[in-house]
Parts: C-alpha cells; structure tokens; sequence
C-alpha cells in the first residue's frame, strides 16, 4: 500500500486529471441517482470508491476525501489526523515522528501538490473531519453539491432576464392584443363567398 501512496503522489498530475473526470461522470448523472435514489446508490458507490481508493491512495474512508487539494497525499495517513500541515516533529528528511520508517504525509502532500495543476489548492485551510461520515462517498456528496449548485445556476440564468426588468412585466401584457389586418392583406375574394 505504501508504495502505491508514494506512486499515486509522484504521478499526482495525471491522478488528478482522473479524479476531474469522474467527478464530470458523478455529475452528470446525477438525474439517475436522484431516480433511484440516493440512499440506494450510497452504499454500491462507497464500496467502489473504497476498492479503488484503498488500493491507490491507502484511503480511510473518512467521507471528506481531500486528495486533490493535497497533492493526493491522503491527510487521515498521517498517525495525528492532521488536516492542515504536518505537526511541529517532522525528523529530518521529511520523516515522520510517530512512525519513523514513513515519509511525513504533508511532506508527501507539498511534492505532490507542486506537481498538479490546481497545486496552490494545498494551501487553503480544510475543515475539521466530520466523524459522522466516515465510510460514506465523497465522490457521491461531492458530485451531488456540484450538480444542486450546477443546477441553481441555470435556474438563476433563466429567472435573471424576468428579475432585471420587474417594473416592465407589470406594465407590458403577456401577450401583445391583436392588430387589425391592412386592407391589402385580406383576400377580398373569400370574403365575397
């Protein structure tokens, strides 16, 4: 496991390029899991995403998956749980103070990060971990918030025109009255039969 963390790490551009990818395929459907329902997709979801995780990155299922803004140097490796840099017992060469033998995951997370596109995402301040979803999807949440907000903005485009002239819909009608026809338009001879 270790060594497929350090490779996952050293290859974190085109791992991130993947992880874009998917998040598009969660997102887009969206509409099927809202048919079937989440509840129902929750658990075949999780179950892949731990298979594949697991293997990759060493991951804890800890529900608030974080890889792509740490250089995807899973944060739950490190023995303290630390969310947001490496702890004050960082040994020389970038080793770990409770395990020795390992590389510091936040010293694994800044070679990753400056590796990837959106490297710079590293240094914004992550929430504490949420407990209560441990071993659920964070693909399945994530995707699900993209497309809800994906979705308030198209209704936002929509509504934008009608909301940016509300005094004109209480002057205009809905629909313009009727005009009499020019003369030259009637055919006089159906008129005549």
């Amino acid at each position: 496991m270790y060594r497929a963390r350090l490779f996952a790490i050293r290859h974190s551009r085109k791992f991130e390029w993947i992880y874009k990818r998917v998040e598009q395929v969660m997102v887009a459907l969206d509409p099927v899991f809202a048919k079937i329902g989440y509840g129902r997709v929750e658990r075949p979801i999780a179950l892949v995403e731990q298979g594949i995780k697991t293997v990759l990155f060493d991951c804890k299922m800890c529900g608030q998956c974080v890889l792509s803004s740490t250089g995807m140097s899973c944060p739950m490796n490190c023995p303290k749980e630390l969310r947001n840099g490496p702890c004050g017992g960082v040994r020389e060469g970038g080793y770990c103070e409770v395990k020795p033998w390992m590389k510091c995951v936040w010293s694994l997370a800044w070679d990753g990060a400056s590796r990837m596109k959106e490297g710079d995402k590293i240094r914004e301040v992550l929430p504490p971990v949420d407990r209560s979803l441990k071993g659920s999807s964070s693909w399945l949440r994530v995707s699900r918030e993209k497309a809800a907000k994906l979705r308030e903005a198209r209704e936002a485009a929509r509504t934008a025109v009608a909301e940016a002239f509300p005094e004109a819909r209480a002057i205009e009608p809905s629909s313009a009255p009727l005009a009499e026809e020019p003369a030259s338009a009637i055919n006089r001879e159906v008129l005549k039969k």
